[in-house]
């Protein structure tokens, strides 16, 4: 098994090929979580979701979005999370490094969007870029979380994910734990008990190597779990099994694992 914990393919820069990929991604993995990442693009996610069975969708905001959501945004998500191949809210959460969005709105957008999961029973998905005291503080703030949640494309310390991995989270490692500079991400990698561990793409983002450069697309997700088996001295094969468990775990996917 294989499982991409997500993926945009709900983005504009799959739009002449979106079907070649799907279609690939089809022939190599079990299932992929297609994230939204603002109202229109949680709507996307959604027909993807419907057009192909092994496609899953999460809908949320993106703090890059939070300065724009209308004020009747968490009524839309809630409508929209009552679709049976929803299974996440996200990805919510902080962005400091870009700050679209004033940090006060994004902070208000953030808890309400972290609310609204555990009034719905339903895990999160957590984007965070140099952000990582205010995302722990809320995060302690509000735990306990029955649903749980995954750190997506975690780029933080040892130390943060210790303190996420407390609180009953899940850490996402994507492409950039494949960069050859990425030291500090590799001895994560290692670190991360593995019932705790989950792999993604991002794409189109964060190409991992050796396709580094080029556009990113959920089969690439082979080459993720390749690395952090070859650092953790694994089976790939076991260790895609591994992650795949974790991600139909978290994410309630109707999957024999």
């Amino acid at each position: 098994m294989l499982i991409d914990s997500h993926a945009h393919l709900n983005n504009e820069r799959f739009n002449e090929d979106r079907a070649d990929v799907i279609a690939r991604c089809g022939r190599e993995l079990t299932a992929l979580i297609n994230v939204g990442y603002d109202l229109a693009s949680s709507r996307r996610s959604i027909d993807l979701a419907e057009k192909y069975p092994f496609i899953y969708a999460a809908v949320g905001v993106h703090p890059h979005d939070a300065k724009d959501v209308p004020e009747d945004y968490l009524q839309q998500l809630k409508e929209m999370a009552a679709h049976p191949k929803v299974v996440a809210v996200g990805e919510i959460g902080l962005d400091y490094y870009y700050d679209l969005s004033p940090r006060d709105v994004q902070q208000k957008v953030f808890r309400e969007q972290l609310l609204l999961a555990r009034e719905l029973k339903l895990p999160f998905i957590i984007h965070n870029r140099d952000a990582h005291g205010d995302i722990l503080q809320v995060l302690q703030e509000e735990a306990p979380y029955p649903a749980s949640g995954v750190m997506h494309c975690f780029s933080g310390s040892w130390e943060v994910a210790r303190e996420c991995i407390k609180l009953g989270l899940y850490i996402s490692l994507a492409g950039p734990v494949t960069f050859a500079n990425a030291g500090k991400l590799k001895d994560i990698a290692v670190k991360i008990p593995l019932d705790r561990l989950l792999v993604e793409t991002d794409c189109p983002y964060l190409t991992p190597v050796p396709h580094r450069g080029k556009r990113n697309e959920p089969a690439y997700v082979r080459h993720v779990v390749e690395h952090i088996a070859q650092l953790r001295e694994m089976n790939p094969k076991e260790l895609a099994h591994l992650t795949a468990a974790n991600t139909i775990t978290l994410f309630h996917l109707p999957i024999k694992n």
